[in-house]
């Protein structure tokens, strides 16, 4: 029996299959991203379709853009966003705060510094099934004063989705989901259970960490690890600094996927359907006619 069956406790637990250094490219109207799921070598994570480290300073942002099908889960590491959308939707988004946006049949926002400086977070798309797809827009927002923590053995948690620690989220998923903020003290060695039918990856932030089995070699910042099956993940940080990292888990949907920039459908005729709609400002789309932001660029 491997040396990490005996340590964690874990029946089967999950190691490292894949890693990626998620290198910087342009995105938006001037920002800065770092893709790791959305990428040439991992288009798809059932059911994630993008993950975006992203780093922009005004004037650069993310001005007026659509979204359907899916949603985008924004979590802020510095500074602030302010969002706009042509619901009347808006406010700013700020260091530690959660936006979980449920685009649905349609939404048209922008996302643009409401600071000055660099500002940084985590944006995620998570993928919704065909029978979601067309639901109504919705948004959850939670401060970041309002996001469950929880401490122990040198471990500390935000809890973004699920639960950790004893620790539970209010955040709704349609697409069952968990999403962690993990930092651990120099020392410290995490056991975190994941339901065994989910896909699960890590994004390390800052510091460097062993994951999913103690013989591997420390990863560092900005690198994505894809998890295989099992039932949880062991971590270890054997660093004398921080190491801090996301752990996201999905349910798998199954379903075919086709998308076209910031539409996700499950056939080629439903993205067409999509374009004509926005182009013609139809099925969820009507207010996009005259709608403009108005959200103040630095």
């Amino acid at each position: 029996m491997p040396e990490t069956q005996i340590s964690n406790g874990f029946s089967e637990p999950r190691l490292v299959v894949r890693k990626f250094l998620a290198r910087p490219q342009h995105e938006g109207a001037g920002a800065i991203v770092r893709r790791s799921i959305g990428r040439f070598e991992l288009k798809y994570f059932d059911p994630f379709l993008v993950l975006d480290e992203f780093s922009v300073s005004a004037p650069a942002g993310f001005p007026d853009h659509p979204h359907r099908g899916f949603e985008t889960v924004t979590y802020m590491l510095q500074g602030a966003v302010q969002h706009e959308d042509f619901e009347g939707h808006k406010g700013s988004i700020e260091a530690g705060d959660l936006q979980w946006m449920t685009a649905g049949r349609g939404i048209v926002h922008s996302e643009m510094p409401a600071a000055t400086g660099v500002q940084k977070g985590l944006q995620l798309w998570i993928n919704l099934s065909s029978k979601n797809k067309m639901i109504e827009p919705r948004y959850q927002e939670i401060e970041s004063k309002n996001i469950a923590e929880a401490t122990k053995d040198g471990i500390k948690v935000r809890v973004i989705a699920g639960e950790a620690l004893g620790k539970k989220s209010p955040v709704y998923t349609k697409t069952p989901t968990m999403y962690l903020d993990f930092t651990l003290s120099p020392g410290a060695q995490l056991q975190q259970p994941i339901p065994i039918k989910w896909n699960a990856f890590v994004y390390v932030l800052e510091g460097e960490g062993v994951f999913g089995n103690p013989k591997n070699l420390p990863t560092t910042a900005h690198h994505l690890l894809l998890l295989g099956s099992g039932d949880g993940l062991e971590a270890w940080n054997k660093s004398l600094k921080p190491l801090r990292f996301v752990l996201v888990g999905g349910e798998p949907l199954g379903e075919p996927v086709v998308q076209l920039g910031p539409f996700v459908m499950n056939t080629q005729e439903e993205i067409d359907r999509t374009i004509e709609d926005y182009e013609n400002c139809i099925n969820g789309f009507e207010k996009a006619k005259y709608w403009r932001s108005e959200v103040l660029r630095f």
